[in-house]
């Protein structure tokens, strides 16, 4: 009886369930503490108090992940542009459609609320554009297309370039463009530039942004996007922050946690860091630090395959002494995203941009270094070993 009572000791440490009742006026920070207690609302609670608590102790890197028609929605400048200048998001990983979207709000142009329910032909004939429940004119897109064509046709834009850099030059524009327009924090990609926060898209041609660069292309414009050095550059990052040699590590360790909003190719993106360094170099690492993770999708349907915390483990994506660091909470990410950002700003004191952008050569020499004195012999021997065998 003693045994049992002992063992039942330890499933229950944790706090009563018997939260308060919700009052006027009470912030979202508080409303998540109290009052998300369980299934996927104290998976959030977890989510936020990993950022908060552990991701960003001690000026750890956190690079976030952002896929789904986030930014149409205004979640741009209601939430990445506070986290961004909050000093709470290191580098990104965005869909290219995110980066175009949001260059609307830099422009100064107008997206309405609108409704699911709307007549699609009637849309068509109107001269409007529907995202959900999210509606502006035709003329949007073209004038944002004009847009990234007059600045793709500066000098400046010749011969390959890694995503980043492209944002980081675009994101100066955009930038200009909203200092003329007196609506500073209006574009994600603006602020990301002020902070020096790399902007990486993993799909470059899979948005109109892309498109509009194929354009160029047939107009006789050398100009393409580096996907070789995006994959060396972001390994670069996360090597870098786990060596302690980006600007706040204690120059013997650093973490390197991860956010991902949505899934897709920008949240396998971010997570191939770990296997690129591990197998593809033969650099001794192992693994994110930390993981959480906002999706609607399902592993046994194959829309999280692989990114799940224990099965990112089998790849090397995630240290497996920090499994319990990792949490994922299925909800929608314009759900998430508020809340998130609202409990942050409550709970951690804005700190210093690390501004990894001005720091990339330096952390490509740290991986090129690391990567000639693994050997490639040393390399395939420690894969070999780890698999049992040839």
């Amino acid at each position: 009886m003693k045994k049992e009572q002992s063992n039942s000791r330890s499933y229950l440490g944790g706090q009563r369930i018997l939260p308060p009742g919700i009052t006027r006026g009470m912030s979202a920070a508080d409303l998540v503490e109290t009052s998300f207690s369980a299934y996927n609302g104290a998976r959030l609670r977890e989510a936020c108090r990993l950022w908060s608590d552990k991701m960003l102790a001690k000026n750890g890197t956190v690079g976030m992940t952002l896929t789904g028609a986030l930014t149409p929605a205004g979640l741009g400048k209601s939430c990445l542009v506070p986290l961004v200048e909050a000093g709470f998001v290191d580098w990104v990983i965005s869909t290219g459609a995110n980066v175009y979207h949001d260059t609307h709000f830099g422009l100064g142009m107008k997206l309405h609320r609108g409704s699911p329910l709307f007549d699609d032909i009637e849309l068509r004939d109107a001269g409007v554009i529907r995202i959900y429940d999210v509606v502006f004119r035709y003329e949007v897109l073209l004038d944002t297309d004009q847009f990234y064509r007059q600045v793709l046709s500066q000098k400046e834009f010749t011969g390959p370039m890694s995503t980043s850099e492209f944002h980081y030059r675009v994101g100066a524009y955009v930038d200009a463009r909203e200092k003329a327009l007196g609506i500073p924090g209006h574009s994600f990609l603006a602020s990301c530039y002020r902070n020096a926060v790399p902007v990486y898209t993993s799909s470059p041609g899979d948005s109109s942004i892309g498109m509009n660069v194929a354009r160029m292309a047939l107009e006789g414009s050398d100009f393409r996007f580096d996907v070789s050095l995006d994959v060396n550059e972001t390994a670069a990052l996360v090597l870098a922050a786990k060596r302690g040699k980006v600007p706040g590590g204690n120059r013997r360790r650093g973490t390197s946690g991860i956010v991902i909003f949505g899934g897709g190719s920008p949240k396998n993106f971010a997570l191939q860091t770990e296997p690129q360094v591990q197998e593809v170099l033969g650099i001794d690492e192992k693994g994110h630090d930390y993981f959480a993770q906002f999706t609607d999708a399902r592993p046994d349907t194959g829309g999280l395959s692989g990114a799940t915390p224990s099965e990112a483990v089998s790849w090397g994506k995630i240290d497996p002494e920090r499994l319990p660091d990792s949490v994922v909470c299925y909800t929608d990410s314009t759900i998430a995203l508020p809340l998130v950002t609202s409990y942050l700003l409550d709970r951690v004191k804005p700190r210093k941009s690390k501004r990894l952008y001005d720091h990339r050569e330096k952390a490509m020499a740290v991986l090129l270094d690391e990567f000639r004195r693994s050997g490639t012999g040393k390399a395939t021997e420690r894969v070999k070993s780890r698999r049992g065998g040839a």
